[in-house]
């Protein structure tokens, strides 16, 4: 009795690819926030979103009249203060020093006449109100010259007037400093090539420092980010190659590489993250896009495959075929190797050539059965 005929699928040799795939988005090495120091008004936003800008290029500016006159008064208030210190080193010190030197002469000639005029009372030709007055034009003489070297050691470079006019002078040249930052702050530049990704501000706002005027994507290599199933993380290497398309544009391929395999597993999502590198992105490709990315887990190219709907259980610990064997379907042990899209390496119990029973043939092991072909 002739069992019932059942379609059969041939054991072949031949290419057989295994992919992991797995869905992601695109990222950069960097984002950048862009925003204010000081408070004030938008003069002029210059770039829009999706700009591509170079490091240093005006991205906005703010009003800057108030930032203006502060520099300015700044920099009079500094040429005030050298002005002070040229006058100390060039007239007050000499002329404190001439001074000296005169009252010094002038002491000298007091204690001259003092000396002489002591001398004559002594023998009784002046009179006791002359040699007071002559110790008075002395103490007076002293004092001057007393005076006019405190007023020369202040007037000396490393004097206390000279140091005061130093140190007004680092005080304007600091404020002036400030001041200058300030106006710099007016103009809002990118610290780096890259590209615009938000924009926060229109022309005539009032923005408060710290305020976050732009998202700015930072030039560099572009990356994709992947969360793959952990059960299919021993099958991927580093530099292993893959195929990437963007869900916006779903015609459109681009190469990238496993660079990163993340060393711990995410528990509450059951996946491993995995970055690859895209090393000549499309023009169209934009940070936090979302991706598809089909990576290449392994290759032969003379294998024995069968088709993967001929394989049961093919995910359980002990997969298994149907083959035609003296007029019944047997149950066959396999080992699987690779596992592509459409066909499956077998490494172990079937040869080329044999024929398998495929799943949707709804055949039972044991039923009596022939070949339809």
């Amino acid at each position: 009795m002739q069992g019932a005929a059942v379609p059969t699928v041939e054991a072949k040799r031949g290419e057989v690819v295994q992919t992991v795939v797995s869905t992601g988005r695109v990222i950069t090495p960097a984002r950048v926030e862009i925003g204010t120091m000081i408070l004030g008004t938008v003069k002029s936003r210059d770039v829009e979103e999706g700009a591509a800008v170079k490091a240093g290029q005006v991205l906005a500016r703010l009003r800057d009249d108030e930032q203006r006159a502060a520099v300015e008064q700044a920099r009079g208030t500094l040429a005030e203060a050298e002005a002070r210190l040229a006058q100390l080193g060039k007239l007050t010190g000499p002329s404190s020093e001439q001074a000296l030197r005169e009252k010094e002469a002038n002491l000298e000639l007091a204690r001259e006449e003092y000396e002489r005029t002591k001398r004559l009372f002594e023998k009784g030709f002046f009179s006791q109100a002359k040699l007071e007055e002559s110790a008075r034009n002395l103490a007076v003489a002293r004092a001057a010259r007393e005076s006019a070297v405190l007023q020369a050691a202040s007037n000396a470079p490393k004097g206390s007037d000279y140091a005061l006019a130093v140190a007004r002078r680092e005080q304007a040249r600091a404020a002036l400093e400030v001041a200058q930052a300030k106006f710099d702050y007016t103009v809002i530049r990118s610290p780096s090539a890259g590209v615009v990704l938000k924009k926060y501000v229109e022309n005539g706002d009032t923005v408060a420092q710290g305020k976050k005027l732009f998202d700015l994507s930072v030039a560099g290599e572009t990356q994709v980010v992947l969360n793959v199933d952990e059960k299919n993380i021993g099958l991927l290497d580093l530099g292993r190659k893959a195929q990437v398309v963007a869900d916006a544009y779903p015609g459109r391929t681009f190469g990238a590489e496993v660079f990163y395999i993340a060393p711990g597993v995410d528990a509450q999502r059951g996946s491993i993250e995995v970055k690859l590198r895209v090393a000549d992105p499309p023009a169209f490709l934009k940070p936090d896009m979302t991706v598809s990315a089909e990576m290449l887990a392994g290759r032969k190219d003379d294998a024995v495959t069968l088709p993967a709907d001929a394989v049961r259980e093919a995910s359980a610990a002990s997969p298994w075929v149907l083959m035609v064997r003296e007029g019944r379907a047997v149950k066959v042990p396999v080992k699987l190797g690779l596992r592509g899209s459409d066909r499956v390496e077998i490494v172990a119990g079937v040869q080329p050539g044999d024929r398998v029973i495929p799943t949707a043939a709804n055949v039972a092991p044991g039923k009596r059965v022939r070949p339809a072909d």
